[in-house]
């Protein structure tokens, strides 16, 4: 399974990311290219405690097989709500989410091999491999809805 923890795969993520324009239409969704990156941005805030959600309650999506099917065989469903704290800040200019996304990506591999990581809102606490494994189907999701 790819992650954000492999270089090689947040080097594909790169090439995907310098295709995004800003004025690109989503597929799904009403979010913009901007607000995209900076949800994306704020998901692996997030993963780091840089930015608390609260836990939502759903204990069958915290056990072992949930996880598994949603981290490994199901599709990321479209049009799901996110946490507010993910999806509501307003955007930086365009480059510079898109920039700090390459960083964040990079961080996520150097940084979480070292620290602890948060608890997930809904899977509750998350390997460091298990939130870069997330942090790539995220991504990955997103690029989708908007065509790249």
């Amino acid at each position: 399974m790819p992650t954000l923890r492999d270089r090689s795969t947040r080097a594909a993520i790169a090439v995907r990311l310098d295709r995004l324009l800003p004025t690109a239409p989503p597929r799904w969704g009403r979010m913009t290219a901007p607000q995209m990156l900076a949800h994306l941005n704020d998901a692996i805030d997030m993963a780091f405690g840089d930015r608390p959600v609260p836990v939502r309650n759903l204990p069958l999506a915290r056990t072992w097989l949930m996880k598994q099917l949603i981290f490994h065989v199901l599709p990321f469903p479209k049009n799901v709500p996110s946490a507010k704290e993910i999806t509501t800040r307003a955007p930086d200019a365009f480059e510079v989410e898109r920039q700090r996304l390459t960083s964040q990506m990079e961080r996520m591999d150097a940084a979480i091999t070292g620290v602890e990581c948060a608890s997930h809102p809904i899977f509750g606490k998350l390997t460091p491999n298990e939130w870069g494994t997330l942090g790539y189907r995220h991504t990955d999701h997103h690029l989708r809805q908007f065509g790249v």
